[in-house]
């Protein structure tokens, strides 16, 4: 069986060394559209407040970029994790932890630890649960928590798992945005070391099942983070303590995000949907916790 869920939870944790600097910052940045116009801000290449992403000397670092820090892709972790020998083109990431325990350095180099906690049995297919806790000289820095989708890999008879959904707040949102993805966002993107081909390769993603290539769901998830801390937040990534979603549709490149927010105590509820394609969700299940 391609997945022995066994060996992969009881393997020993694998280490390895991340290393990244401004350069890598300013790239994922970019590639999740920093720079680019928005409802909020038409003008943003000189706006002060869009240059902390983009201007290295004054730069901060938005705590999602734990995902691609040193190239520690969390996704490509967990398919090389022992026990686990999946097809590619059946993978699909269905949900995501960032866990901020201090700010996140504009470059730096540390340890990432990984393990797999569980691997849940959905019927036909499975879900990798993949942690990676990441510190330097000075400590913890950020924990990823991945969940990672294999179709057609279920049927080993092991634990479902959880299934709770979040239930948003029955009235209207507090604050609705639009955020366009770039034709070409997925390519840029990519620079920041999730080469998937599902995501560039046209025949390769009709191989996964879709007539073109898709949006990495990450890509998704750094989107919306910054639009959440931009605009509830008022663009302090340093009040961002962890953030959470379960990707629930795919994105098209070229295709516009509609963001919806609700503020609660502590906390920002989000849903994203495709606003070209009748509301069809995107991001569920996702909250933003800060202080």
């Amino acid at each position: 069986m391609p997945i022995d869920a066994a060996k992969a939870t009881s393997a020993e944790p694998r280490t390895t060394e991340l290393a990244w600097d401004h350069k890598d910052v300013q790239l994922y940045h970019l590639g999740i559209g920093a720079g680019a116009a928005t409802p909020e801000n038409p003008h943003p290449a000189t706006d002060p407040d869009e240059l902390r992403y983009t201007l290295e000397s004054a730069l901060h670092v938005l705590p999602s970029f734990a995902t691609v820090a040193g190239g520690g892709m969390a996704l490509a972790g967990g398919l090389s994790a022992p026990g686990i020998d999946v097809d590619l083109a059946a993978v699909l990431h269905g949900g995501q932890t960032v866990t901020v325990h201090r700010a996140l350095p504009v470059s730096g180099r540390a340890t990432q630890t990984s393990t797999v906690p569980a691997v849940y049995d959905k019927g036909k297919a499975a879900v990798i649960v993949l942690r990676s806790e990441v510190a330097d000289d000075e400590g913890p820095l950020w924990t990823c928590d991945t969940q990672i989708f294999v179709r057609g890999e279920g049927g080993f008879g092991g634990e479902r798992g959880p299934s709770a959904r979040l239930e948003l707040p029955g009235r209207a949102p507090d604050l609705s945005t639009e955020r366009a993805i770039r034709p070409d966002q997925a390519l840029l993107y990519r620079l920041s070391g999730d080469w998937n081909p599902l995501h560039a390769d046209p025949e390769f993603a009709k191989l996964a099942g879709f007539d073109r290539p898709i949006l990495h769901g990450l890509c998704t998830y750094g989107v919306t983070l910054k639009a959440v801390v931009d605009t509830v937040l008022g663009g302090d990534v340093g009040r961002v303590r962890s953030y959470t979603t379960r990707f629930a549709g795919v994105v098209f490149p070229g295709e516009t995000l509609r963001i919806r927010m609700w503020r609660e105590p502590g906390r920002v509820l989000v849903s994203v949907t495709a606003a070209d394609r009748d509301e069809a969700p995107v991001l569920a299940d996702t909250v933003v916790e800060h202080s």
